[in-house]
């Protein structure tokens, strides 16, 4: 198909030029015979006029324009075209006395065939140049234009699949430690013949279901997302037990609003990864709810000021926020003596399907 085009362009172009200088011919012909009866003489002169228009015009086109003027050589295009004119000026009236020569023996005795003067016939010629030199640059500058934004095009399309190749790789990131320890945890149940073996390996199952499948997609239900943390937590209070003290509240959530897939977990990792125990039991605290036309998304965990939360979970955080959600959303980290605590809130408008 684009072999096809390719040939069928310059074919094209090359029929516009044709039409173009059938135009100048009958403009030539108006032009000079306007009010005289001798239309053989004034179609013969034409001629004449024809092949120093065209050579000229196709100078300034093809050499003078991009050689000089496209490439800021305002200077040497300007004494160049000065140049031009004058040698074209001789040639025209070459020309037009030459026709004049010529053509003596065809013209009507007592008659004036041509309506206009010389100059007048210098200045129609010259109209013409400047007519073809106006329709090429704006035929360039559109040319430049659809190029441009091709280009723009395809820079906007190779960013985007960077940041797609990017969000990916931080969402791959998020869940290793967590299923390295559920494994374990499971791997302990099973030795013990525990009851809750089974349980566990249903909700492992689950998250990993969402997390091969559902990570791809650009936003999920944020009805699936919190299904996606109950599951977590589920875990989290398994491998815990009595050592753990977790509530989550987000009875406040509608379900009708979408987000991108897998960005309240780290938050949540975080708390459990990170938390201190503070006289035996980690305790975390998570909040969910709507307010002032936002998603506002909380956890807490008992911390101890010294140890300082690292990792990749919030760095990746704050990157995908920024990709995602740009100018729509405000993360704030406060840490205290014995608490930990990250509060995300977005615009429900950017959340919210359509």
């Amino acid at each position: 198909m684009k072999k096809s085009i390719q040939v069928v362009h310059p074919i094209l172009i090359g029929m516009l030029h044709g039409l173009f200088w059938i135009v100048v011919y009958f403009f030539y012909t108006y032009f000079l015979g306007y009010g005289s009866v001798d239309t053989t003489y004034v179609n013969r002169f034409s001629y004449f006029l024809m092949p120093i228009t065209m050579v000229v015009s196709y100078f300034f086109i093809y050499h003078l324009i991009p050689k000089y003027l496209l490439r800021k050589k305002r200077f040497l295009f300007v004494l160049y075209s000065i140049y031009t004119m004058i040698i074209a000026t001789f040639l025209i009236v070459l020309s037009i006395l030459y026709g004049l020569v010529l053509l003596f023996e065809i013209r009507p005795e007592n008659s004036t065939p041509l309506t206009k003067t010389l100059p007048f016939i210098v200045l129609g010629v010259y109209f013409i140049i400047s007519m073809a030199v106006a329709i090429s640059l704006v035929l360039h500058n559109y040319r430049f234009a659809v190029d441009n934004e091709d280009l723009e095009n395809k820079f906007l399309h190779t960013q985007l699949q960077l940041k797609e190749q990017e969000l990916k790789f931080l969402k791959m990131q998020i869940h290793p430690h967590f299923l390295f320890n559920s494994l374990n945890t499971i791997y302990g149940f099973a030795l013990k013949k525990s009851e809750e073996a089974p349980e566990m390996i249903l909700k492992l199952s689950n998250l990993l279901d969402y997390i091969l499948y559902q990570i791809d997609k650009p936003y999920v239900l944020l009805e699936d997302e919190l299904l996606h943390l109950e599951d977590y937590i589920s875990l989290e209070k398994m491998r815990f037990r009595d050592t753990l003290e977790v509530h989550f509240d987000h009875t406040l959530l509608q379900s009708n609003y979408r987000i991108a897939p897998m960005l309240l977990i780290p938050f949540v990792e975080n708390a459990f990864k990170h938390g201190a125990m503070i006289d035996g039991v980690l305790k975390v605290e998570i909040n969910g709810y709507e307010r002032d036309g936002r998603l506002t998304f909380e956890v807490v965990n008992s911390s101890k000021r010294n140890e300082t939360i690292k990792g990749i979970g919030l760095d990746n955080i704050r990157r995908r926020l920024e990709m995602l959600y740009k100018n729509a959303y405000d993360l704030e980290i406060e840490e205290e003596e014995s608490y930990f605590k990250t509060s995300l809130s977005i615009i429900l408008n950017a959340l919210k399907e359509k």
